[in-house]
């Protein structure tokens, strides 16, 4: 446990409450939390969880950003919607498709400590990320699932500070649920 982890769990806290109440902070705390993570993944060799926060994370944030900003109608705000059954499907399919690729690749090419893990974590975690962005309000249903494995994937490593963080995330996923499903319904 260092004190860089211990920040980032907090500002990743920070930055998901936020989420939850539709606060447009949550995208400039998120570019924090995902930089630190970044760099703390990479340390223990979760390889894709560490890439995934650069390559895919910081990316999405920008565009949730803009997009909570400018993507609604006449470019105004964006509101919470249900996801459409086109994003079920390519949910499910890029989700499985990129994990059985990404876990064979590390399995044969690198020393990742649980490839399959890693990987279907961090393709659903892309999938999840991408319908926050959107304000589609099933992301907080994909989050339970990542934030639970992403916990016992962090305990097995001792990666202590990082593993109550994922913990907390499986509540916090709730309450943007339920928060998020008011918004709906007052829309």
């Amino acid at each position: 446990m260092s004190g860089l982890e211990v920040f980032a769990a907090f500002i990743t806290v920070v930055s998901i409450v936020l989420t939850a109440v539709e606060n447009i902070w949550c995208w400039p705390t998120g570019v924090v939390s995902v930089v630190l993570y970044a760099w703390i993944f990479w340390q223990a060799r979760f390889y894709a969880n560490a890439w995934l926060q650069i390559v895919v994370f910081l990316p999405l944030i920008l565009y949730g950003w803009y997009a909570w900003l400018r993507g609604g109608e006449a470019h105004g705000e964006l509101r919470v919607a249900r996801t459409p059954l086109w994003g079920w499907i390519a949910t499910i399919v890029l989700g499985a498709a990129a994990t059985a690729a990404t876990a064979w690749w590390m399995k044969v090419h690198t020393d990742a400590v649980m490839p399959l893990a890693d990987a279907g974590t961090t393709a659903f975690s892309i999938v999840a990320e991408a319908m926050t962005a959107r304000k589609w309000i099933e992301n907080w249903l994909i989050w339970v699932v990542v934030d639970a494995v992403s916990t016992w994937m962090f305990v097995t490593q001792r990666l202590y500070p990082s593993a109550v963080l994922y913990g907390i995330f499986v509540p916090l996923a709730v309450y943007g649920w339920i928060e998020w499903k008011r918004s709906l319904a007052s829309a």
